[in-house]
């Protein structure tokens, strides 16, 4: 048995990864039927129902930043996780990115410790296919992009940013690249989907989404990676890269 994660209910073949507990509990009830915790040890809320599509679907929180979410990663894949995706927040690194814009991340900048002591390069790249999946799932207006990672939310080195950009990266986050990592040892597809949060002035200074914008941006992370999960599978349950993609449920 995980030594973290204590399983009450099962494990479904494929999960949205929150990093907020809060948010694993708001998006089971949003998003599936009859939910059952599938953890609730150390605090990592985790839940499987049943999804719009009629198959089962995992919500697992996480925690906050690379260790956290490299060791519930692990320990789901020893319980037989075979996809996954990432749905968080992320601060703005790109000037044409707007508070509550959708991006999907198509590879991750490793600038944390975990993905580098698991191994990593300079970068981390998403599952191709799940990337097309977010794409099409979340439509036009979502940004396609590299992403960084770091181990700081409160990050008083301002030149480290500019770092960030100088390499491609179009907006700054916490944990992609150690689940991308994860994946990548693990032989699991994994992706990344973030809702823009905060964005930063000329100074500095941080705007954010209140709290009421940050519930609904998380509602609408959640149907765009179910769609896009219902997209990659195939009619025998297993997982393949989409040829279309349907509209998720609740947008427009």
């Amino acid at each position: 048995m995980p030594i973290h994660i204590h399983p009450t209910a099962p494990l479904a073949p494929r999960a949205l990864l929150p990093g907020d507990p809060g948010r694993a509990l708001m998006l089971a009830q949003h998003l599936t039927s009859a939910p059952k915790m599938f953890n609730h040890n150390r605090g990592l809320w985790g839940y499987t129902g049943i999804a719009a599509d009629g198959e089962p679907l995992t919500i697992q929180s996480t925690g906050m930043g690379g260790p956290s979410a490299a060791i519930v990663l692990h320990e789901l894949c020893d319980l037989g996780l075979e996809q996954a995706i990432r749905v968080g927040s992320c601060g703005a690194l790109a000037d044409d990115l707007a508070l509550g814009d959708l991006v999907v991340a198509d590879a991750a900048l490793a600038f944390d410790g975990t993905s580098r002591a698991l191994g990593a390069g300079a970068r981390v790249a998403a599952d191709a296919g799940i990337v097309e999946a977010l794409r099409a799932a979340a439509g036009a207006g979502a940004r396609v992009g590299v992403v960084a990672t770091s181990d700081l939310f409160y990050d008083p080195d301002s030149a480290r940013a500019r770092a960030w950009v100088r390499a491609g990266a179009i907006a700054i986050e916490m944990e992609a690249a150690a689940l991308l990592r994860v994946a990548e040892l693990r032989g699991v597809r994994a992706g990344c989907l973030l809702a823009v949060t905060d964005v930063f002035g000329a100074g500095g200074d941080r705007h954010r989404l209140d709290d009421e914008a940050i519930v609904r941006a998380g509602e609408g992370l959640g149907e765009v990676a179910a769609a896009a999960l219902t997209a990659c599978a195939s009619p025998a349950g297993r997982f393949a890269a989409p040829a279309a993609v349907p509209e998720p449920p609740g947008r427009g």
